[in-house]
């Protein structure tokens, strides 16, 4: 945590979500702070990552999850400028479409008959989207942050997040591989298996150096 001068005139950015936030020192889980109140204003000094700094009005400073910040809606702009949304919905309105055509495209190739499984496997690898409409509300998933976003058809703010800020990617699973043949029947006509020998061995030569084990019948009359 750090203490520097707050400016004069404070002008926050951003305010804390109705739940508030914890808080760290430092872009450290390791180093947590006191938890910011809800609805407190705050301005957004850096970001870094998933992290971002913020200033309070009363000069204290601290990190937090810089994705679930609510922005604070700017007035319109001087001179006629068409006003800036720093979270356009239609990018990633755009990336949600493309990703569900992909599907739909290797689904109906699968579901005719045009493509195998691993076609359509293939085809899908990498795909992630989400979306959900309720009348004027959407919710759309961005991969890139790892959070959900809500917008109402003119903006969009975080609604929800997948991990913590400085929480280690998933790593890449990759598909099995065969590494040669499966074993199959033995075929009619070929070499029977080697069959163990009296003492449960698998009936492979001994080693080097060794007498082979000899089992010796005793005769019938006592050896005499």
């Amino acid at each position: 945590m750090t203490t520097p001068a707050a400016p004069a005139g404070f002008h926050p950015t951003h305010v804390v979500p109705r739940e508030g936030l914890p808080a760290w020192e430092e872009p450290d889980v390791s180093r947590p702070t006191a938890a910011l109140d809800p609805f407190l204003p705050v301005r957004l000094l850096s970001r870094r990552g998933e992290w971002g700094q913020i200033l309070c009005a009363n000069g204290w400073s601290a990190w937090v999850d810089g994705r679930l910040l609510v922005p604070v809606p700017e007035p319109p702009p001087a001179g006629g400028r068409p006003r800036v949304r720093a979270e356009d919905p239609l990018p990633l309105l755009a990336h949600t479409v493309e990703a569900l055509e992909r599907y739909r495209r290797a689904a109906g190739e699968l579901a005719s008959g045009r493509s195998g499984a691993e076609a359509f496997r293939s085809a899908t690898r990498g795909l992630r989207a989400g979306i959900v409409i309720d009348g004027e509300s959407v919710w759309l998933y961005e991969e890139a942050s790892g959070r959900w976003m809500y917008g109402d058809g003119a903006g969009l703010v975080t609604y929800a997040v997948d991990e913590g800020p400085g929480a280690p990617a998933q790593p890449h699973r990759p598909e099995p591989q065969r590494h040669g043949p499966e074993p199959s029947e033995p075929e009619p006509g070929g070499p029977e298996p080697a069959e163990s020998g009296p003492d449960g061995s698998d009936g492979a030569a001994p080693p080097a150096g060794h007498e082979p084990t000899r089992i010796v019948t005793p005769p019938e009359d006592g050896g005499r």
